[in-house]
């Protein structure tokens, strides 16, 4: 049995009559390259099989056309959304997503271990969904020439770049929606404590209230889990009184509150109490909850992150690195059926 040897880049480059920088270029994401040139390429590689070998052309040219990307968890129903469109945009600028999931969800840990096996990978930038690192391995990230972006977080991390809608105000939109539907007994049902979603949520809405001269009426901790918001729900709804509002820091929990008040303890949304969540998920929107909520732009956030990427990562020293962009988005309010009115 004979073997036929595989097609090799100066093949291509006899065939199609260019010269074989022109066939690397027609290769290569983002590079520049005629299109009659591109299209006798195409055509000439089809005829012998040709495939291009990305681990010899990160070897040339030290850049893997890889993002790490480490998300938290994926039963959040904005995640799956943010990693199609931000796998999408970055395929548009030549790059392609390996992506690793933490296990430090349930305890908001660092994600250190897991981000020196990402860095094996020899990826070319990072992207770190609402999980965090420490100073240290944010360092190492520098001195290796690997941009961080924290998505959905924010940390005091010299050189770490982060992107984040303004939850202060989503906080605040979320208080003065309850507050316009005449609630008084308001409940607050918190993320994990220690993320800066959580925090940054949490005094918008506490600000708001007591401008409007009202306190948090009861406060439960639902780890942006929906067990554990279902937990949180029978816990605040066991009391002799009840809340007649209430803001859960994520559309995960509110649609766990919105379940547990329904199906469980036999009250209605909204002719017993008011629901606002955040983050405006696809699931929101369905006609069994018609949640109301504070949207996140999810494709805003998205291109803002690549952005930020891509110029550091071209930058020609670490300066780009170490001067870290701090990205806010904005929010609105996405008024449906849970709030009375």
């Amino acid at each position: 049995m004979s073997l036929t040897k595989p097609a090799t880049l100066s093949d291509v480059a006899l065939m199609a009559g260019v010269s074989e920088s022109a066939v690397s270029r027609t290769f290569t994401p983002g590079a520049s390259v005629a299109p009659a040139t591109r299209a006798r390429v195409v055509q000439a590689a089809a005829s012998l099989g040709y495939r291009p070998n990305a681990i010899a052309r990160t070897l040339t040219t030290r850049r893997s056309r890889i993002i790490g990307v480490v998300v938290s968890y994926l039963q959040n129903q904005f995640y799956p959304v943010v990693i199609e469109k931000l796998s999408q945009t970055l395929q548009r600028h030549g790059y392609h997503v390996l992506l690793f999931v933490s296990d430090g969800h349930e305890t908001g840990a660092t994600v250190d271990d897991q981000l020196m096996d990402v860095m094996q990978y020899q990826v070319d930038g990072l992207v770190l969904a609402s999980v965090t690192l420490s100073s240290a391995i944010a360092k190492g990230c520098r001195a290796a020439g690997v941009p961080v972006v924290l998505f959905n977080r924010t940390a005091p991390i010299e050189g770490v770049h982060s992107v984040a809608s303004d939850n202060h105000a989503g906080g605040c939109l979320a208080a003065q929606a309850l507050i316009q539907a005449g609630c008084k007994r308001i409940a607050y049902l918190a993320g994990l404590e220690d993320a800066s979603t959580q925090i940054e949520r949490e005094q918008g809405f506490k600000d708001t209230l007591h401008e409007a001269g009202i306190e948090v009426f009861a406060r439960a901790v639902g780890h942006y889990s929906y067990e554990r918001a279902c937990a949180a729900t029978r816990d605040l709804f066991s009391r002799a009184t009840i809340p007649d509002g209430i803001f859960a820091a994520n559309d995960h929990m509110a649609l766990a509150v919105m379940d547990t008040l329904r199906n469980e303890l036999g009250l209605q949304v909204p002719q017993n109490i008011s629901v606002v969540g955040f983050d405006n998920v696809p699931q929101s929107a369905w006609l069994a909850y018609g949640l109301t909520t504070i949207e996140q732009d999810a494709q805003a956030m998205v291109t803002s992150t690549v952005e930020v990427l891509m110029q550091a990562i071209e930058a020609d020293s670490t300066t780009a690195i170490f001067e870290a962009r701090k990205v806010v988005a904005p929010v609105r309010l996405i008024s449906r059926s849970t709030v009375a009115g």
